[in-house]
């Protein structure tokens, strides 16, 4: 591939003969280079390839941003595949650069935002709220910026959008807001405190996030079994009656009526997590 554009010293756009583009990053790639040249891969220490149609995108915001942000989200972006154990969809390189960017600019001009999901993404996406404070300490040891501790709610649904295919950043807000209507409904339908750090609960928020994703995408699971459902139905009644309380809730706010199946997983789910709690109490 040849170098197509030039950003600065350490990255670089190139293409090929198929006009395939690529930005890449490393230190003194880009040194006294000229566009048309071959480029030395050895010095490459990042490659973005990403979404088609979202490379211009890129560029056009490299161009227009301190590229340094760039290098920060790079390496905020492998800190916490590190310690999530995940490997992040490429987009998050182009969302939140440019995220880091318009936030910066925002201290900058002392304007405070307020992230009105920051109490339910510190309670449902505990692990990626708790990586993000620590890049917020990366932004501050590079550019000498303390971000406000809130800003790290934005940064977590980054790093949860970007680990579900195909979702974007308002389908992710959506699931976070759906998770949080339905925990309280079984909250406050047996009126119980739940025990957020038993394996049930755990599990529980686990399905609650796909079961939102599936309601949302419209991608129920296909009843296959109506006896069983009558059999949890019968033997769960009161979670069976919580669990209907949420399809209340999903139909007055304009989504499909979850099939017997799903309601089967939901029940049981919701039977476990309150049994324990309720025990405990």
């Amino acid at each position: 591939m040849k170098i197509k554009k030039i950003f600065n010293n350490n990255v670089i756009l190139l293409s090929d003969e198929m006009d395939h583009e690529m930005i890449v990053m490393g230190k003194g790639i880009g040194f006294n280079k000229h566009n048309s040249e071959e480029v030395d891969f050895s010095k490459v220490d990042k490659k973005f390839v990403i979404d088609k149609g979202q490379t211009n995108k890129l560029t056009e915001l490299i161009e227009h941003i301190n590229i340094e942000y760039l290098e920060l989200t790079k390496d905020m972006i492998e800190y916490a595949e590190n310690k999530l154990a995940v490997s992040f969809n490429q987009n998050i390189y182009l969302t939140l650069t440019d995220h880091i960017s318009f936030a910066i600019t925002r201290y900058q001009e002392g304007i405070d935002i307020r992230n009105p999901l920051l109490w339910e993404i510190q309670k449902f996406h505990k692990e990626e709220y708790h990586v993000a404070l620590e890049a917020l300490k990366i932004v501050e040891e590079r550019l000498q910026i303390a971000l406000p501790t809130e800003e790290a709610a934005s940064i977590a649904l980054h790093f949860v959008n970007a680990q579900q295919s195909g979702s974007d950043m308002k389908q992710t807000i959506e699931v976070t807001k759906i998770v949080n209507d339905l925990i309280n409904i079984v909250k406050y339908h047996y009126g119980i405190k739940l025990d957020e750090n038993s394996i049930n609960y755990s599990r529980f928020m686990t399905h609650l996030r796909y079961f939102a994703y599936r309601i949302l995408s419209k991608e129920g699971i296909p009843d296959e079994n109506d006896s069983l459902f009558e059999q949890i139905k019968n033997r769960y009644p009161k979670a069976y009656s919580c669990a209907q309380k949420m399809v209340t809730y999903l139909e007055k706010n304009d989504r499909i009526t979850p099939t017997d199946e799903e309601l089967v997983y939901l029940i049981i789910h919701i039977h476990r997590v309150t049994n324990r709690s309720t025990n405990r109490s």
